[in-house]
């Protein structure tokens, strides 16, 4: 039995180029090569997300659900991230 199975596909302009330059480049054996390359690539990301949802954002909503007294306000929190990114940002350029 075949464990592979052919489709026929259509791709706007720009990533049917970007395929078959991948493909010209050496990088990819074949059109398919690529295709199959991007399809583990979202779902990589979809399981890592998936993953996310379920280990951070599920505990923090959980954490919240508990204490909801310990939440900051949304220009607070955003006010830290922020000072948090300068001082990252402040680093890097030193």
């Amino acid at each position: 039995m075949r464990s592979t199975q052919q489709l026929s596909i259509t791709l706007p302009i720009e990533m049917a180029t970007l395929v078959k330059s991948r493909v010209s480049s050496g990088d990819y054996a074949s059109e398919s090569e690529v295709i199959r390359e991007g399809l583990r690539a979202l779902q990589g990301r979809e399981n890592a997300v998936e993953q996310w949802l379920r280990n951070e954002a599920a505990a923090a909503y959980d954490a919240h659900k508990t204490n909801p007294g310990k939440a900051r306000p949304l220009d607070e929190a955003w006010e830290s991230i922020e000072a948090q990114m300068d001082a990252i940002d402040q680093e890097e350029g030193a």
